[in-house]
């Protein structure tokens, strides 16, 4: 399907491997999403993330809520929504998933919604957005070390999200940072610099876009990266630092990052609607410098 070129790339960037480095950053994603900053008052749904199944609710209540994912497991784990169109159920999803071949575009009656990409593990990622009712599919794509999905290995789960409360008022985060998604390319204002920011992310492009946010370790490259996605065999050249999957054109999202000094890239992995190559193949590559 058309995010097996994501999920063995881009997910792979989205990862984080076993190292002083980068048990340090799991760390500090883990403290900087507790309280120091505020996304909204909006209701917090959990999903932690397991090797290999996701922990989370059956149903929840639509409207502006932030989505926290907890990865407990050893490996690179993520969430990407897709909402269901009009009576189809999750049971359709599932054997869908199981008929569609790589390279093929998913069936119209499947659309993206964004959730957080993968942090270190032992650490968290919060996404705030508009959920609208409707049933979903919680799918996780990724599919290092071994380049099995794990959606493959159980780590997918059904989710019914109901009307939410109409007379309810919950103020939408404030953001510091915007990030505009194009075709192809990452519109950044302003500078992002260390420490904790909340991100408002807008995508204003025909088609579906994420934003993976890798710190890479001293001394190495964006090639350097690109080049251990090929194979997973050595330590990878870079830290997960959250992000989001696949979000659709029109769509807003909040996120909540806490960024130390340093070298970093932003890359989008997703399958063009155009020719199939992964959008960095079109230059949706962009290198950071936080200081």
């Amino acid at each position: 399907m058309r995010r097996m070129v994501l999920c063995s790339a881009a997910l792979v960037v989205v990862a984080s491997c076993a190292g002083g480095d980068q048990q340090s950053a799991a760390t500090l994603d883990s403290s900087s999403t507790e309280g120091a900053i505020a996304l909204s008052e909006a209701p917090i749904v959990t999903i932690t993330a397991k090797d290999f199944a996701f922990e989370m609710p059956d149903t929840i209540a639509g409207g502006l809520t932030t989505i926290r994912l907890v990865n407990q497991g050893p490996e690179l784990h993520h969430v990407q929504l897709i909402k269901l169109g009009e009576g189809k159920t999750f049971a359709d999803y599932t054997a869908a998933l199981k008929e569609m071949k790589a390279g093929t575009p998913p069936p119209t009656w499947m659309g993206d919604v964004a959730g957080p990409n993968s942090p270190v593990p032992g650490g968290e990622t919060r996404l705030t957005e508009v959920l609208e009712p409707g049933h979903y599919a919680v799918i996780c794509f990724i599919d290092t070390p071994d380049k099995v999905p794990h959606f493959v290995k159980g780590m997918v789960h059904s989710l019914v999200v109901t009307p939410g409360n109409p007379s309810a008022t919950v103020a939408t985060p404030t953001a510091d940072v915007e990030v505009t998604m194009s075709d192809y390319a990452w519109s950044v204002t302003p500078a992002i610099t260390a420490g904790k920011h909340v991100i408002k992310l807008m995508n204003t492009a025909a088609q579906s876009h994420e934003m993976f946010i890798a710190k890479l370790e001293p001394g190495k490259t964006v090639g350097d990266l690109m080049k251990w996605a090929e194979s997973y065999k050595e330590p990878m050249p870079a830290t997960a630092m959250g992000g989001i999957t696949a979000m659709p054109s029109g769509a807003v999202a909040y996120l909540a990052v806490d960024l130390p000094v340093g070298d970093y890239v932003l890359l989008c992995f997703i399958p063009d609607a155009k020719d199939g190559k992964p959008h960095v193949a079109h230059g949706m590559v962009q290198t950071l410098k936080v200081s």
